[in-house]
């Protein structure tokens, strides 16, 4: 497959080439991938979650698929609906799988499997080679079809460490319809009793969030939005979700204030399947003060130049699938603090290329330390960038799904 090219610039549209990646990740790296994808050129890919807007998810199926597209595999994207009340379900269902003790009696269960089973009549994959379902919203999707000639995989892109048992126990008999399970980290794995698959996200680094900004550039965005630039930024981006525990941000940030001078930048956007994500963020915005800034706003510019100005950045989630908020800030060469969890831990080497913490108090801690410690500052940087540069890029996530589709082709 080359490498050329195309006469028109499509990558201003987003639709980025491996030709493009190849100063990046090496040219080597990148031919390898272009004759992965050459095999398997001929294949038709559908992928299937519950929002175009908002969340980890989108942010990977965003760039996988029109990645995949450009090499040659036709890669549909389908869109689950539903209704505020099977929204409602699917995020107590989300909440469940990352440990959440709460009840989804039978009504729930009913309003959830109604759902899928209208979208099953309504999404049709029957000439597809593979079919990929993302998170619980989608999943008794499988269970639907009657006939399944290709290979169906389930991706969970949640922390799944601890599970709520009864929760798990119920979604079990969808999850027994897959070819495959596919989750983020391997202590994710579940003896599910089929093939469990293990993938890593990845960013675009071509997307507006993650390109290169001058000096100009990031401080009138900043100025845009009312972020003064008299002192250092501590900030968080992600959705106002109890489990990226803003609060914690909050009381960490004013506990470093007493020894450093900073303001904390809050800034998320709330996905459409998310209907808690409005109250989180009105209860958020009852405990601050003068000192912090909430931002709910869905601008890819005011991330990346936050990222980059902020002199740190948290991401103190309690739970956490992987981050790729994390990664984002990452490649940027920010100095970031991350909770103690879930693939937070595989991104972030302590005291390396970043930090973890267990709780407020550390969150403090660190704060401090950074702000104090300019050099301390670059030198994390420094080795976020590059850890992001060989482990964390689309071009890596593009040939792990090479690898996976080459697997389980069927023959004809």
């Amino acid at each position: 497959m080359s490498l050329a090219t195309p006469d028109i610039d499509r990558s201003t549209l987003g639709l980025h080439s491996l030709e493009q990646y190849a100063p990046i990740i090496g040219r080597k790296a990148a031919e390898r991938i272009a004759g992965k994808a050459e095999r398997l050129s001929t294949l038709r890919v559908a992928h299937v979650s519950s929002t175009f807007y908002g969340g980890g998810v989108t942010e990977i199926l965003t760039p996988l698929t029109l990645m995949m597209n450009a090499i040659g595999i036709e890669t549909d994207w389908h869109l689950i609906q539903g209704t505020p009340a099977f929204f409602g379900c699917t995020k107590k269902l989300h909440n469940m799988l990352q440990g959440a003790d709460i009840d989804f009696p039978e009504v729930d269960r009913q309003i959830y499997e109604q759902v899928v089973f209208e979208n099953a009549t309504r999404i049709h994959v029957e000439e597809c080679d593979a079919v990929i379902v993302h998170d619980p919203q989608p999943l008794p999707l499988a269970h639907h079809i009657a006939e399944r000639r290709m290979p169906w995989f389930w991706q969970c892109h949640v922390d799944l460490s601890s599970p709520h048992p009864p929760t798990w126990k119920y979604l079990r008999q969808f999850i027994g319809q897959y070819d495959a399970a596919i989750f983020s980290l391997p202590e994710y794995g579940q003896n599910l009793g089929i093939d469990e698959l293990f993938v890593t996200p990845a960013i675009n680094p071509f997307a507006a969030k993650n390109v290169e900004l001058s000096d100009s550039e990031i401080d009138d965005c900043l100025s845009q939005h009312g972020i003064p630039p008299e002192r250092p930024l501590v900030a968080q981006v992600s959705r106002f979700d109890v489990w990226k525990d803003p609060k914690g941000v909050i009381e960490a940030f004013r506990k470093a204030r007493k020894e450093v001078d900073c303001t904390l930048v809050l800034i998320g956007n709330n996905a459409s399947d998310d209907p808690e994500g409005e109250t989180i963020l009105e209860d958020i915005k009852r405990s601050i003060d003068d000192d912090i800034i909430v931002l709910a706003v869905d601008d890819p510019i005011l991330v990346n130049a936050l990222q980059r100005r902020a002199a740190v950045i948290l991401q103190k989630s309690t739970r956490e699938g992987f981050g790729l908020t994390v990664t984002e800030a990452m490649w940027k060469g920010a100095a970031v603090i991350g909770g103690n969890v879930g693939g937070i831990r595989r991104q972030i080497v302590d005291g390396d290329n970043g930090f973890l913490v267990d709780g407020v108090d550390q969150a403090a801690e660190r704060i401090v330390q950074i702000l104090k410690d300019p050099a301390l500052r670059r030198r994390l940087g420094r080795r976020a960038k590059e850890s992001v540069r060989e482990k964390f890029l689309m071009s890596r996530l593009l040939e792990d799904w090479l690898d996976i589709l080459a697997r389980y082709q069927r023959p004809v």
